[in-house]
């Protein structure tokens, strides 16, 4: 009996190492080939340049790209735009967050209790962008500043260093949305679009006019559905660009096209394309059709 569960345990043995080495084969053969899919809950990839890339979910996303626009339509510098965002990092990770601390609220986790605005108001990342940039643009010497002070300055939080961790992340994350590289704002849309036809394109042109105010003038997209955002030079291109495919998922953006560079829902990245004339002058943005 002994002898005959030897052999077995030896047999399977064998087999196991034939098996083993059959995988392995397979792999070095055709494993170069495949592509594995897995689950991915990072919705959109910034590319920060000297950073690396840096890694949010569509919310954060959007929430991002609403606090650089704000900024953008006030004519803020780029440095109050890094300190607005390692602000939110820090107090919300870029959500628009219904509670906090005490009575915080929202992605700033502003107080009412503290004269920053009704909690409706405070609710509304518009409005608190803005009432941010307010009191930061009134800090003397602010632009000197380490972000970590010139956010605390701002929050009077009880942990005043805590922003400085954000500050690199923050920095690139401005110079994607002010606008300094092309294509470096990616987002991958999976699934039915919430909008689509004329409905997705009345609600992109007035998320923009809450983002943008009057800086931005929409126009319909000729034969396509959607819209046409003329620009007068390439950073603000980009600016308008990367919004909308911040704001693709919740808005029925199929494609983004701006100089001879196109982003598609699909895809999910920016790929080279043949440039129209008109390509430089305007940022198309596509939106689904109707069903």
């Amino acid at each position: 009996m002994t002898v005959r569960i030897r052999s077995a345990l030896a047999a399977v043995m064998v087999l196991a190492v034939a098996v083993t080495a059959g995988v392995l084969l397979f792999l070095d053969r055709v494993g170069k080939h495949l592509t594995l899919r897995l689950p991915n809950s990072r919705a959109c990839v910034v590319d920060s340049g000297g950073s690396g890339e840096i890694l949010l979910d569509a919310d954060q996303m959007a929430n991002a790209a609403t606090v650089a626009a704000v900024g953008l339509s006030r004519q803020v510098p780029q440095r109050a735009i890094t300190v607005a965002l390692a602000t939110v990092w820090q107090e919300s990770k870029l959500r628009n967050l219904s509670g906090g601390d005490r009575d915080s609220i929202g992605l700033f986790q502003q107080r009412p209790s503290q004269g920053w605005g009704t909690p409706a108001q405070i609710s509304d990342p518009r409005y608190a962008s803005r009432t941010f940039y307010d009191e930061l643009l009134k800090v003397d010497g602010w632009e000197t500043m380490r972000v970590t002070d010139a956010a605390q300055a701002v929050q009077r939080s009880a942990h005043p260093e805590a922003y400085e961790k954000w500050a690199d992340r923050a920095e690139g994350l401005a110079k994607a949305l002010t606008g300094d590289a092309a294509g470096a704002v990616a987002c991958t849309v999976t699934g039915e679009p919430v909008k689509r036809g004329p409905t997705a394109t009345d609600a992109l042109a007035a998320e923009l006019r809450l983002d943008w105010g009057n800086r931005t003038n929409p126009v319909t997209a000729g034969d396509l559905p959607g819209l046409a955002l003329p620009v007068t030079e390439s950073r603000a291109g980009w600016q308008y660009a990367h919004w909308l495919v911040a704001y693709a998922r919740d808005l029925g953006v199929k494609r983004v096209r701006f100089t001879d560079r196109e982003w598609t829902a699909k895809g999910g990245s920016w790929s080279k394309i043949t440039a129209d004339p008109s390509d430089g002058a305007r940022v198309l943005a596509e939106v689904y059709g109707s069903p």
